[in-house]
């Protein structure tokens, strides 16, 4: 009886992984060995603050939840030896960048790969991805882009009226 309930409770824990996975932007394994536990306390609420989970999971019931979701094989690969994983819910850049920037901080840690969008990428991937500029950033470059068209035809639209309207008699000069 007591070995029913213990793999019910595995199988729970596996699905609550999986929902993770599929809710999570961006996933970043790392293993945070060497972290004091103030170290770690920091790292914690300098994610809570951007909206990341970090979670120290059993690389097992990770495996089991990535065979479930019929994800990439070399996942596995990145889930030897201790493993913390930073789930990115709302922005996939913030759990790299965090991670990456904490690192070279406490010069501690080492990044281990993730998942960006469904797919398996190493830490070079991880890296790249911190190097995005952050959201709100993109956002605002991709509205400038967008707005400068738009702009361009405005001040032409306004010169053609402006040319238009010197070689024209004005309705008051003509009467």
């Amino acid at each position: 009886m007591a070995n029913a309930s213990i793999i019910k409770m595995k199988e729970q824990h596996v699905a609550d992984i999986c929902e993770k996975i599929k809710k999570a932007q961006s996933i970043v394994l790392f293993d945070y060995r060497g972290l004091t536990v103030e170290e770690d306390t920091n790292l914690r609420n300098e994610m809570r603050k951007a909206g990341v989970e970090y979670v120290v999971l059993k690389n097992k019931m990770v495996e089991r939840a990535c065979r479930e979701l019929n994800m990439d094989e070399s996942v596995h690969e990145m889930l030897k030896g201790p493993s913390a994983f930073a789930f990115g819910y709302e922005d996939a850049v913030a759990p790299a960048k965090i991670l990456r920037d904490y690192i070279k901080k406490v010069k501690k840690c080492a990044l281990k790969g993730g998942v960006v969008d469904g797919t398996v990428t190493d830490v070079k991937g991880i890296e790249a991805l911190a190097d995005l500029p952050p959201r709100e950033v993109l956002i605002a470059r991709m509205l400038g882009s967008m707005m400068s068209p738009i702009q361009g035809l405005a001040i032409a639209l306004d010169q053609l009226a402006k040319k238009n309207g010197e070689g024209a008699e004005s309705p008051a000069a003509a009467e």
